[in-house]
């Protein structure tokens, strides 16, 4: 059964209302921009903010199911850990799937869109200091994603989430060293101040109810726009600048770190 397949409207409908009842009670979510998601697939390019907790996923689904139903497939790629144990068919019912080029491949090209935040842990896990920079880390894969499939690229910024806790760094220097760094799959053990562990280990720490605001910009047709060969590292300086360019704009209206 392919991924399409595994993913449960009916289920995502039920849960839909305790979803969007925690996003825009706890973290005051809002979204602007969802009606210029093009039709069929697209391939959605997001930073990612909030630890362990990144709230990124359900913000956008509550408002990609209001703009167009629980039935228009929108799917996650996920860290393997997230399907573990009796999580993975409840997970692939709400349409998280393991993050591989070909999974990506089989959603887009069947006409689905999902969500991808180049940046992973890295992103996420930045210190607070830099919370309003987009940093992917390097990572172009997701253009060679959407370039395979043929669909465009729409980026999505939002800005709050890294102010749930206070991050003071990656930890690149213990997670290097960590026996937990192969089960985690991550070189990171990010350092934080919050509640209620204070001085320690992020993911500790639960999420301050801080505003996350996001904002959908318009659409990248690759092939259209930088031509059929087109140079990677150019096309991701655009659409980070696009992103950047955005997320500054929001943290200027931003009055006040986690009230917004």
């Amino acid at each position: 059964m392919g991924a399409l397949d595994q993913r449960d409207p009916a289920a995502l409908a039920l849960a839909l209302p305790a979803l969007k009842l925690a996003m825009r009670t706890y973290f005051r979510s809002s979204v602007t921009g969802m009606e210029k998601m093009p039709d069929g697939g697209a391939l959605i390019v997001g930073n990612h903010s909030g630890g362990l907790t990144p709230m990124d996923v359900p913000i956008i689904a509550v408002a990609f199911a209001d703009e167009f139903g629980a039935e228009r497939p929108l799917f996650c790629l996920a860290h393997d850990m997230l399907f573990t144990g009796v999580a993975g068919p409840v997970m692939r019912r709400f349409g998280f799937v393991n993050a591989t080029r070909e999974a990506a491949h089989e959603i887009l090209s069947g006409g689905g869109v999902t969500i991808v935040f180049p940046g992973g842990d890295y992103d996420t896990f930045r210190p607070t200091t830099q919370g309003t920079i987009v940093d992917f880390n390097g990572r172009t894969g997701y253009l060679r994603t959407a370039i395979r499939a043929g669909v465009p690229i729409v980026p999505v910024v939002s800005i709050g989430g890294q102010e749930s806790q206070l991050f003071l760094s990656r930890g690149q220097w213990i997670g290097r060293r960590s026996p937990l760094r192969k089960l985690m799959r991550t070189d990171l053990f990010p350092i934080g101040a919050g509640f209620p562990f204070l001085l320690g280990p992020a993911p500790l720490n639960v999420p301050l109810p801080t505003k996350i605001t996001t904002r959908v910009l318009d659409p990248i047709d690759i092939e259209a726009e930088f031509g059929p060969d087109p140079d990677l590292t150019e096309v991701d300086g655009v659409v980070r600048g696009r992103m950047q360019d955005a997320l500054r704009d929001m943290a200027r209206a931003r009055r006040f770190p986690v009230l917004g």
